[in-house]
């Protein structure tokens, strides 16, 4: 995959929920060469448009989301202890021992603290701990003049290659998808539309899909596809909830989406031999798509994921080909795509 580096450049953007202005910035300036205009909107999403010069054209509207789960500090204790609230789904089990970086002006470096297992009393070393109880540790002999209750926290721990085709690390749900999207814009540079395309990187997902709803009132889509995650199969997953890690593009079938748009993707898929697996969703994804479906008067909806393991931890895992099969979709419905659909 080309600009690989771009990918862990997103990454490593910090960008919690409701905190997301340097991930914005980072996904402007990488969605800028590819678009007529890009901006940063009032509640922090990135827009970018694309115009076809045709009058009365439809509008394709793109959407991944630019937020991150994290942490927000509560309460700043003696010895540089830091207590602190999750920001979006956090598993509470897999935080102890943590690397975390506190993001004051010059941010701050803490582990999540965690009991030796000498110092346990019987049967605690099979319970899990409450969030509100964990303490971040600063190494500071006093933090409180220089971290403010509700500073924002993020993972510590950066990207990692682990194959050529591998990679893991934070906030790989949803920067993989802000990625895939600039990469098939890479691909229609210079080529002729059909549709204006429109592309919204949009903020607080993890919490409200604010940015999702308000984007796509404003923009007002024809036709809309998020891109997001979903998860990958590994040994201790069920198999009933997950999907084949590099089984490609996963195209979501369900009452969010729009029957004729998610037939004309599958149809494309086809058509270029690309991998893809069908995800049946019943009713809420948990997605952008969700809320984007009835912004204004309605949107005909899709959505595409990337399989992904190990969802709301550091260690977030996927396949680039996984990636690519997204972004060559994204590129071959695009380049094709007259602004009909139909079953």
């Amino acid at each position: 995959m080309k600009h690989v580096e771009d990918l862990i450049r997103l990454c490593e953007a910090p960008g919690i929920t409701g905190f997301e202005q340097a991930a914005a910035e980072t996904a402007a300036s990488l969605l800028r060469p590819w678009c007529d205009s890009v901006e940063i909107d009032p509640l922090g999403s990135v827009w970018g448009i694309r115009r076809c010069g045709r009058p009365d054209a439809k509008t394709l509207l793109l959407d991944a989301h630019i937020d991150q789960i994290g942490f927000l500090v509560t309460e700043v204790l003696d010895g540089g202890f830091l207590r602190f609230t999750p920001v979006g789904g956090v598993d509470p089990r897999m935080l102890l021992g943590c690397e975390v970086e506190i993001l004051t002006p010059e941010p701050v470096f803490g582990v999540i603290a965690c009991t030796p297992p000498h110092l346990l009393k019987a049967g605690e070393e099979r319970k899990s701990i409450p969030i509100h109880k964990m303490l971040i540790d600063t190494g500071l002999t006093d933090a409180r003049s220089s971290i403010p209750i509700g500073t924002p926290v993020v993972f510590a721990q950066k990207p990692v290659q682990l194959t050529p085709d591998s990679i893991t690390g934070k906030c790989l749900d949803d920067r993989a998808g802000v990625f895939a999207i600039i990469q098939a814009l890479e691909q229609l540079h210079n080529l002729p539309l059909s549709v204006d395309l429109a592309v919204q990187f949009s903020v607080q997902e993890e919490v409200t899909a604010l940015g999702a709803m308000t984007g796509a009132f404003r923009i007002k889509p024809d036709f809309a596809i998020a891109v997001d995650v979903s998860h990958a199969k590994t040994p201790d997953a069920p198999a009933e909830d997950t999907f084949l890690y590099g089984g490609g593009v996963m195209i979501g079938m369900g009452p969010n989406f729009n029957t004729p748009l998610t037939r004309s993707l599958i149809k494309t898929a086809k058509a270029e031999d690309l991998d893809y697996q069908l995800e049946v969703m019943e009713g809420n994804t948990g997605t952008n798509a969700w809320e984007m479906q009835i912004a204004a008067a309605g949107t005909a909806m899709a959505l595409l994921s990337i399989p992904l393991r190990y969802m709301h931890t550091p260690i977030e895992s996927i396949l680039l080909s996984d990636l690519e099969s997204v972004s060559s979709l994204l590129y071959h419905f695009v380049r094709r795509f007259d602004g009909e659909v139909c079953l």
